[in-house]
């Protein structure tokens, strides 16, 4: 899949917390281990009971738009060829709590909505910096 924003938008810098999220090419959510609470962005510590015991919840990948922007102007002189693209949070069917950021695709920008279905779907990127392979979620509008 094309990157949304083009080769050479910049990448996520991996961590330990969030190098499964970016690379593992499944929709992988932190999650607490004594009391289950779901986290985004991944922390050292769950937000809920502050337990430092946590892992990974996989997620189907399936969600709603809980909100969109869609930008039209380029912020970057990269961006000037890619814009419009909707930026949207997504409330995941499985992963109640926590909202996710990306870029909704499968449809204009301009018609993406607030309650429209979405799968994750993910773009493959490199690193040029550490030779890493990143599998960056964004959002298929699913209608």
């Amino acid at each position: 899949m094309k990157r949304v924003l083009g080769e050479g938008w910049i990448l996520p810098a991996l961590d330990n917390l969030n190098r499964a999220f970016f690379t593992t090419g499944k929709l992988t959510l932190q999650q607490c281990k004594k009391c289950s609470h779901l986290q985004h962005p991944p922390e050292e510590i769950c937000r809920n009971c502050q337990s430092f015991d946590l892992g990974h919840f996989e997620s189907a990948g399936t969600g709603k738009i809980a909100s969109v922007a869609v930008n039209h102007h380029p912020v970057h002189p990269d961006m000037r060829d890619i814009v419009p693209f909707a930026i949207v949070l997504v409330a995941v069917d499985d992963a109640p709590g926590p909202l996710l950021a990306g870029n909704a695709i499968g449809v204009a920008p301009t018609d993406v909505q607030i309650g429209d279905s979405v799968r994750v779907v993910f773009e493959e990127a490199h690193d040029k910096h550490t030779d890493e392979r990143l599998l960056i979620p964004q959002w298929e509008v699913v209608r």
